[in-house]
């Protein structure tokens, strides 16, 4: 009775079913990877702060008045709402500037830090601002946390930089 069944043959599997599972796996594999990896520039727009302001950069920044602070709110083109704050810088000091950055700190109800960026201002590549002038800027925001006051919020000079003397 036995003897016509045969023992189940092991079929190896075909290239095809080796290469789908090779392309699977190496999707999975590049996934987890992006998914993982730190990010090398968060940002375009977020600025590098150079070493340190020397005390003579430090107190020209008291020069420096920064005005007509406006926030709205848009939808990008992904559907994201971004914050969008405009606002003025003075230079009323008698050096021209040839870099200039500010720190946005954004706060929640118990005023503590929920968001804080460092942007240039003087745009890309940065025109300077000469004595008496002013300059209106635009800053984005795409991350807001929702624990943000919605409060206006706080801009500080972070770096200046003199325009050489010429």
């Amino acid at each position: 009775m036995l003897e016509n069944q045969t023992a189940p043959r092991k079929e190896k599997p075909s290239i095809i079913t080796l290469v789908i599972g090779l392309v699977v796996v190496a999707t999975i594999g590049i996934s987890l990877w992006a998914l993982f990896k730190t990010p090398q520039n968060r940002s375009v727009r977020t600025v590098d702060i150079p070493i340190a302001m020397s005390p003579e950069e430090q107190a020209y920044a008291q020069s420096l008045r920064i005005e007509n602070i406006a926030l709205s709110r848009a939808e990008n083109f992904i559907h994201q709402e971004v914050t969008i704050l405009n606002a003025d810088v003075i230079n009323d000091g008698p050096r021209t500037l040839q870099t200039l950055t500010v720190t946005v700190e954004f706060f929640d109800d118990m005023h503590q830090v929920v968001l804080r960026e460092t942007r240039g201002v003087l745009g890309t590549p940065a025109k300077a601002l000469g004595t008496g002038q002013k300059r209106s800027f635009e800053i984005s925001f795409d991350r807001v946390p929702s624990s943000w006051n919605r409060q206006a919020p706080d801009l500080k000079v972070s770096y200046l930089q003199f325009s050489p003397v010429k």
